[in-house]
């Protein structure tokens, strides 16, 4: 597949949330909003926060590998959702010739997309004819998932986009309610607003420095896997001194769903 002639995509790092995000009118108008503002990918790349693994590791590349359905407790219809996207070798190829010589990147074509990199993408996406390309979390060490958005983000100038999919918060255990218009959380409202803060003005140094920083830690992060996609989103930006937009923000079950566009 040729894509030398591509528009250049941005980056995003968006919340995810569950499966019921797709019966959600605000929140997937959110998304469809976003996506509908934004030239059509190539194709897409996406790191999601339900897929930990190192060294580095890209998933099924064959349109006919099943989804993962990893979550529990939800509406059978869940269960029997389809998501076949056109193949995406190609992309698979293009991701391990930007690794470094001494960085092997692992395949594992059995791997579907999870729900982390389907849900959302059945909302932006929904006709299911862009090729989507899921790769692991690799470690959670800012400075190097920033690093790895950095080697990805030649990707960009060819159609690429490149999409870190988490949850701004992602506090469940510290829940009191599971509601969607539920009242967020001291510790959820304190760290997004400090994250906000430190994003809007570029300041890496600070955000990474997150489990030191940030007001509402450890119950806004108790693991770090769903923030740890910003950093790859980060790194891939044209001018790491330009501020990201917020593009989506608010609070969906009290988590904040606040939403990235890196230029």
């Amino acid at each position: 597949m040729s894509i030398e002639t591509a528009t250049k995509m941005p980056a995003l790092y968006i919340g995810h949330g569950a499966p019921p995000l797709l019966d959600d009118p605000v929140w997937s108008g959110q998304l469809a909003e976003l996506s509908a503002d934004l030239p059509t990918p190539k194709a897409i790349l996406i790191v999601s926060a339900h897929w930990e693994s190192a060294p580095l590791t890209v998933g099924a590349t064959d349109s006919s590998t099943p989804l993962i359905y990893d979550f529990g407790g939800f509406d059978p219809k869940y269960y029997r959702m389809q998501y076949k996207v056109p193949d995406s070798a190609w992309l698979s190829k293009k991701v391990q010739s930007l690794m470094a010589d001494n960085q092997s990147v692992v395949e594992q074509p059995k791997r579907g997309l999870d729900h982390g990199a389907y849900v959302p993408m059945m909302v932006m996406y929904p006709g299911a004819n862009i090729p989507v390309l899921q790769m692991s979390i690799p470690t959670h060490n800012p400075i190097e998932l920033f690093k790895l958005g950095q080697r990805l983000a030649p990707l960009r100038e060819e159609g690429v986009m490149i999409v870190g999919s988490g949850f701004l918060t992602h506090g469940l255990p510290y829940l009191r309610e599971f509601r969607i218009e539920a009242t967020p959380p001291a510790w959820s409202v304190d760290f997004d607003l400090w994250a906000q803060d430190a994003i809007r003005r570029a300041d890496l140094d600070t955000l990474m420095n997150y489990r030191n920083l940030a007001p509402g830690m450890p119950y806004a992060h108790p693991t770090v896997e769903h923030l740890s996609p910003i950093f790859v989103t980060l790194g891939a930006s044209s001018d790491v001194n330009t501020p990201a937009d917020v593009v989506i923000d608010g609070y969906w079950m009290g988590l904040a769903k606040t939403s990235l566009q890196v230029a």
